[in-house]
């Protein structure tokens, strides 16, 4: 399972990267993508959208189930990832450069409380027995 060190992880299973500019970018882990499948379609949240951490705010659909997406942190939702919706098999091919959307957060510190790459692979590891 590929779980990159300097990611940020949720135990829904999302992963989260603070960007130089400030603001969150987050996608779906590695184990996600694999354990849907084929993504084939992707509903992602609108810009200016304002999501509390823990809040459902977008959706994957594979062939085999739709999973709903989390915001990692509270924040503004400032952009959604368009190329995706042309294209969501990215998902699968490339889970940690397909970023789903981005959050302006309201308290950057709030991504330490997320996982590490070591907690987030226990969570993996142990959903997988």
């Amino acid at each position: 399972m590929n779980t990159p060190e300097e990611l940020r992880y949720t135990s829904s299973h999302e992963w989260s990267r603070l960007e130089a500019d400030g603001l969150v970018s987050v996608g779906i882990t590695d184990h996600a993508q694999q354990a849907l499948g084929d993504i084939v379609y992707l509903d992602l949240p609108q810009p200016g959208r304002k999501v509390s951490a823990g809040q459902d705010c977008a959706v994957v659909e594979s062939v085999k189930a739709a999973s709903d997406i989390y915001a990692p942190v509270a924040g503004e939702i400032v952009a959604a990832n368009a190329e995706l919706a042309a294209a969501p098999e990215t998902v699968n091919s490339d889970p940690y450069g397909a970023w789903l959307f981005r959050i302006r957060p309201d308290n950057v510190a709030d991504l330490d409380g997320l996982l590490d790459a070591g907690a987030y692979r226990q969570v993996a590891e142990s959903e997988s027995h």
